[in-house]
């Protein structure tokens, strides 16, 4: 039996980074900090690969099923003889398939900022929370128990703040990054109702117990009932919203285009591959539960991707800034990856959408790094994320300009890039399950297509643009994670994915479904060349159909005004109404009621504080009056005795 205590040092060694970048402030160097980042996230990864080769190719396997391997645990809380809270390393293909992922765009972020941030104030506090937020995102997919997830939940959440809000001497990095944290907040308090619910009713926070298809819980539910839906279809639903919270679902999506304002290796590392896909985990490692217990919820799942990947992708056909557009794109593409959960059944072919939505992950977080990192490449170079700043771009950028044509080509689903396989399983599990949810996610795919190649053709064709001064290609530090990338975007497809991960740890033998894939594809390239013939030369095209679209497009654009409305009611109904009353009560009544009893307090102590005048002579004079008093009353009562 493989020894697999090593696992504790992926936790380790990025904590140890970001208390090595941390605590000496500005007495360290910048560049010190840096290469300590870099060589802790380049042992990470190659500790990650070394478990990966080990857990699916060596000893992960028994009988033809991948196990659930615990690494490392320790007890930290203790409730009763069956109710306690440990600490430790899960390892199973979902868990493992995420340390690849985070440490690979980790590693590229790292190497990236290395270029992109060189010259910023406050290097050593960028790496600082890099190395952070990596830990936090690492110790959330090894947890073991679902009160560990949200411990990990919650860091990640704090680092993300740190993060965004990185240029704290610009209004609006703090505006977005207080944004991010309030709206996940909110979110994260249902996670935890969720996560209090599901303990009071199975006794127990681990995966392994909750999660087991012969276990209890799925085997014999709690028949508790609340407004006609089970308990445990309430706990999960809540659950769910803390995902739908961290992955920008919506309604809580409205963070995410704003989080923009971070550095743009933080928007890849949190906002592509990391961070806002796990929600996305979280529904994967609560998969039985939600499938064979509530499936209502699982439902909930389902329409909720499927609305918010063709709400976000409508979005970001009428974007301007080039990390906004990536924004909506992310989210559009984590609705994807939520659709094809909810329609998955257990295990063999009916695991479908449960692969398919991993392998997504997997490939997005490829591409999509990829997309945010091009896209740091270009906003170096011009210093602007406006499309309409930019064009022509491939004369200057040839290598940014082929990455990031690679990447665009992947997300539109274009074979062989590795976005047509995952996305095509998405699709066959979707039409197998739910019509409704299958159109949905096909007219997403043209969708996704069109705004692709529309910021694909601004930034690098379009019109040529007077630059004050010539763009040139980025350095090599810079270029280097943009080229592996773009490789990784090519390959991964081709991984038979099915093998490694599945629903229920069984190979899943899958196969391109062109009866779906072709038309797909024909979509996919009717949106490219949509965007062609508006977008690769300067024409009146795209201006007359945003004209004749009126209402509509500048509803888009506004983004169906979401952020108006929750401003309006934080600030009319939430701030104004309700806490303005609430405060005027605890000013008027609670503080009067305390003020007035500090007053009748006040009038009687300065009315009877004489009698501690600090004379002798008085207390003597009270001291034989007092005594004469009782000698009288005593004799008084004795006499009518």
């Amino acid at each position: 039996m493989e020894n697999w205590s090593y696992i504790i040092w992926i936790l380790i060694i990025p904590f140890l980074s970001f208390l090595f970048a941390a605590l000496p402030g500005t007495k360290l160097k910048s560049s010190v900090s840096g290469l300590v980042g870099i060589a802790s996230i380049l042992s990470v990864a190659i500790l990650s690969y070394i478990t990966a080769y080990s857990y699916f190719f060596v000893s992960g396997k028994i009988d033809g099923v991948f196990q659930k391997i615990i690494a490392f645990n320790y007890v930290w809380v203790r409730f009763s003889e069956v109710l306690q809270i440990d600490i430790g390393g899960l390892l199973d293909p979902i868990s493992v398939m995420m340390l690849v992922v985070i440490s690979t765009i980790s590693l590229m972020v790292h190497i990236y900022s290395w270029s992109y941030m060189h010259g910023e104030t406050g290097f050593a506090r960028y790496y600082a929370f890099l190395s952070l937020f990596t830990f936090s995102m690492l110790g959330l997919v090894l947890a073991t128990n679902l009160f560990q997830m949200y411990i990990f939940w919650e860091l990640v959440g704090v680092s993300s703040f740190l993060l965004i809000g990185f240029y704290y001497e610009k209004p609006s990095a703090i505006a977005a990054s207080k944004k991010a944290f309030i709206v996940t907040r909110f979110a994260d308090f249902g996670f935890l109702l969720g996560i209090l619910l599901l303990a009071y009713y199975t006794n127990t926070f681990d995966f392994i117990t909750l999660t087991d298809t012969n276990g209890t819980l799925i085997t014999n539910p709690v028949a508790a009932t609340f407004m006609g839906a089970s308990v445990l279809t309430w706990a999960m639903g809540l659950i769910f919203i803390g995902g739908a919270g961290k992955s920008a679902m919506f309604p809580l999506h409205i963070w995410l285009p704003d989080a923009m304002e971070g550095p743009t290796p933080v928007s890849a590392l949190i906002h592509a591959a990391t961070m806002v896909v796990a929600g996305v985990y979280l529904v994967a490692r609560m998969f039985p539960v939600y499938l064979m217990v509530a499936p209502d919820a699982l439902e909930i799942v389902a329409y909720t991707g499927g609305f918010t990947a063709l709400f976000a992708a409508v979005i970001a056909c009428t974007q301007h800034d080039i990390k906004r557009i990536l924004a909506f794109s992310t989210m559009s593409q984590i609705g994807y990856m939520m659709l094809a959960l909810g329609v998955s059944g257990y295990g063999g072919e009916k695991g479908l959408g449960y692969m398919a939505s991993m392998f997504h992950l997997f490939t997005h977080a490829m591409f999509k790094a990829l997309l945010f990192l091009g896209a740091g490449s270009v906003i170096h170079a011009v210093h602007s994320n406006l499309i309409g700043d930019m064009g022509n771009l491939k004369k200057y950028m040839p290598i940014t300009h082929i990455t990031f044509l690679i990447a665009c080509l992947a997300i539109a689903g274009i074979p062989p890039f590795a976005g047509f396989f995952s996305k095509d399983e998405i699709l066959v599990a979707a039409f197998e399950h739910n019509k409704l949810l299958f159109s949905i996610a096909f007219f997403v795919a043209g969708l996704t297509a069109f705004y692709m190649f529309r910021l694909y053709f601004r930034v690098f064709w379009g019109k040529k643009q007077a630059y004050h001064h010539a763009p040139h290609e980025s350095p090599f530090i810079m270029i280097l994670p943009l080229i592996l990338l773009a490789v990784a975007s090519c390959l991964t497809g081709f991984i038979p994915f099915g093998k490694f991960v599945s629903s229920d740890g069984r190979e899943l033998l899958v196969h391109t479904h062109w009866n779906i894939a072709l038309p797909a594809i024909g979509f996919a390239l009717t949106g490219i060349f949509t965007a062609m013939a508006f977008y690769k030369k300067e024409t009146n095209a795209s201006t007359d159909i945003t004209n004749a679209l009126g209402a509509v497009y500048k509803w888009a654009y506004k983004k169906f005004y979401l952020d108006e409305v929750y401003l309006f009611v934080t600030k009319n109904i939430i701030f104004n109404g309700i806490s303005k009353s609430i405060a005027w009560f605890d000013k008027n009544i609670i503080d009067a009621s305390m003020d007035g009893m500090a007053l009748v307090t006040n009038y009687f102590s300065d009315k009877i504080k004489g009698a501690q005048s600090g004379s002798v002579q008085q207390y003597t004079w009270w001291y034989m009056a007092g005594s004469i008093g009782i000698v009288i009353f005593v004799l008084y009562f004795l006499m009518i005795k």
